[in-house]
């Protein structure tokens, strides 16, 4: 089972986003580690991983299971746009010795409930008896899990563990706290409030390159850590997210390149200028 402090880990690339940049995968997890998670989660929506093929998703679930060796949990996103993908790269994480397996509402086509609780109920049983999570974002698939097939999926799944909420505000991951299911938050801003709520954890997409600073505040939650979390979380944004979190993983040391699958964009020089600006700014500066 998942707990605590997760990032929702960036994916090495290289080649203008056309591989995996295998050798940056053991020092990037061993940053991770150093930041004092509790796991990540790859191939989310920080990880890109809708972007890539179904072979470079696999090798990169693998990288990330094999560099972790025991010293995180890795939950593995599973989400794609028809089931047969989706049941391939469940199964396939499973096989890889991941310690849990998420899969997003597919985007594009709004899913009824049935077709949404089949299709999610295929992707549990294809790696069980992994945990399986359901992954709420409603911003990004364009539709909401309604919580009918959350039930419907316990009721068919016995390994639904439970669910990761990005949703925003805090009224729209309340009914997704659901006894008997573990639920992380996405929004940094909410960890207070989830957790006072009696949410498990969080998945962060800023624990990516700032993971210290999310593992604080989850573990020590409070409103004045959290606004801080969001503080730092709007800033980031104020770039290509993706990109940026790259490129501060690389001021702070890592071996990773910025480079992101097409056709999300790499930082201009003045944006470049402006996010290490900033870094430097933060006080405590973070540790390079």
């Amino acid at each position: 089972m998942l707990r605590g402090a997760l990032a929702a880990a960036i994916t090495p690339l290289k080649d203008e986003g056309e591989a995996l940049d295998d050798a940056a995968f053991e020092p990037y997890v061993d940053f991770l580690v150093r930041g004092r998670l509790d796991g990540l989660l790859a191939l989310g929506t920080t990880g890109e991983g809708f972007l890539l093929p179904l072979e470079l998703r696999m090798r990169a679930a693998e990288l990330f299971v094999r560099e972790t060796a025991g010293r995180l949990a890795v939950a593995v996103h599973a989400g794609a746009q028809s089931t047969r993908d989706t049941t391939r790269l469940a199964e396939h994480a499973a096989q890889t010795g991941a310690d849990a397996v998420a899969v997003i509402a597919p985007p594009y086509y709004a899913l009824d409930p049935t077709e949404l609780a089949v299709h999610l109920v295929a992707a549990a049983r294809a790696c069980t008896p992994t945990p399986f999570y359901l992954y709420e974002f409603e911003r990004v698939s364009g539709y909401a899990i309604p919580l009918e097939v959350v039930e419907r999926v316990r009721e068919h799944a016995p390994n639904l563990a439970g669910l990761k909420v990005s949703d925003s505000p805090f009224d729209r991951v309340r009914p997704y706290l659901v006894e008997g299911l573990d639920v992380f938050v996405g929004a940094e801003a909410l960890v207070d409030d989830a957790l006072a709520a009696g949410a498990a954890g969080a998945v962060s997409g800023l624990a990516a390159a700032l993971p210290e600073e999310v593992a604080e505040v989850v573990r020590e939650p409070s409103p004045e850590g959290a606004a801080r979390l969001g503080e730092l979380r709007a800033a980031i944004e104020r770039f290509p997210r993706l990109t940026t979190l790259k490129a501060v993983l690389a001021w702070r040391g890592v071996p990773v390149r910025e480079d992101v699958r097409r056709p999300l964009r790499t930082l201009t020089q003045t944006e470049r200028t402006n996010l290490e600006a900033w870094l430097e700014s933060l006080s405590p500066a973070p540790a390079r």
